[in-house]
């Protein structure tokens, strides 16, 4: 009687998780397609908030609970009296405080953040003067090679407009996610984040062998001595992989100049090896210029200057959001299980 009970029990199980399975696969397939016609258009628009707002909404929640009444009174009487005086006209008024706008973009292997990137740069530099900076808020361990040159580009347009470019790694930025932060006129990292990694790679597998051994034929035509110098399925041939190399190197090369132009003191054949340093050594070997968090740097600097955080937001239909929170679920829980069986460097 038990045995049958549990049975059941375990078929019902088996059932209702292909339901559900069934389920999330339809949905992150509408998620996988919404994204992918997201990406294709300019649908969306410019969302601004001022931080120093929140910051004192922060101060101020925190005198509520620690002030007495008496002390929160006059506290409050006197920010009163301090703004109607600031609201007053006056002939030698002192001058606009400066501005500093702050972006976000966290990189992944393609760079897909780079088109929202690119509409935000674009909203900033329609206002920002020399006297304003921008803040770039950088995580990303790098990725395809034209993905992070086009998101450097973007950056550089801020560089070439003299607008002062800081950039904040709080994580890691390294490969394509270093490229990008070299444009800085200042990189402020975290004690622990990851940069460098100036290098360059590529992993092919190939099922030659296992395709000849099952007497599967693969051709692959090309017009060009140099059109395919390694293949996934064909065989790969010696002047093939010399070739590749040959180009892997090249890249390399670019990648080595690039970071030079934009930080000229360092010594690039000591820090072009493809290692990655954590920013206390990073700073040591001038790939950084200062050790501090994204938010102790905008905390000190919002009592002399206003900062806006600027995100470009996609108008995406209700449907197609349940899909991407379900995607997103999904993949929180792959990654999840993921970190439980890889080993990681640990504290």
């Amino acid at each position: 009687m038990v045995v049958d009970l549990l049975l059941q029990y375990g078929l019902f199980l088996a059932k209702a998780f292909t339901v559900v399975v069934a389920v999330m696969f339809i949905i992150i397939t509408i998620a996988n397609l919404s994204e992918r016609r997201r990406n294709s258009d300019d649908d969306g628009d410019i969302e601004i908030m001022r931080i120093n707002e929140r910051y004192e909404h922060y101060a101020n929640v925190l005198r509520m609970a620690v002030f007495d009444k008496n002390k929160l009174k006059a506290f409050f009487k006197a920010e009163k009296e301090r703004e109607k005086a600031e609201s007053k006209p006056k002939a030698d008024a002192a001058p606009a405080r400066r501005r500093i706008f702050v972006l976000n973009f966290h990189g992944d292997m393609r760079a897909s953040a780079t088109e929202n990137l690119r509409q935000e740069i674009t909203a900033v530099l329609t206002l920002a003067e020399t006297t304003d900076e921008v803040v770039v808020n950088l995580e990303s361990p790098g990725g395809m090679v034209h993905g992070y040159g086009l998101a450097s580009s973007q950056l550089a347009r801020i560089r070439q407009k003299n607008i002062p470019l800081t950039i904040c790694v709080d994580k890691v930025a390294a490969s394509g996610g270093y490229m990008m932060a070299c444009l800085g006129n200042r990189i402020i990292a975290a004690p622990f984040a990851i940069v460098g990694s100036i290098g360059v790679v590529a992993q092919i597998p190939n099922f030659h062998r296992l395709l000849d051994k099952w007497d599967i034929d693969f051709e692959v035509l090309t017009a060009g001595e140099y059109k395919r110098t390694l293949t996934v399925f064909g065989e790969n041939t010696d002047a093939g992989r010399e070739k590749f190399v040959e180009e892997l190197d090249d890249t390399h090369a670019l990648f080595k100049e690039f970071v030079k132009d934009y930080r000229p003191a360092l010594d690039i054949a000591k820090v072009a090896t493809g290692e990655h340093w954590y920013g206390s050594r990073a700073l040591s070997l001038g790939l950084v210029d200062t050790l501090m968090t994204s938010d102790e740097y905008l905390l000190t600097a919002s009592r002399e200057a206003d900062i806006y955080a600027v995100r470009f937001v996609h108008k995406v239909p209700l449907l197609q959001r349940v899909g991407l929170v379900a995607a997103s679920s999904v993949d929180k829980v792959l990654l999840g299980w993921w970190e439980r069986i890889v080993q990681k460097p640990r504290y």
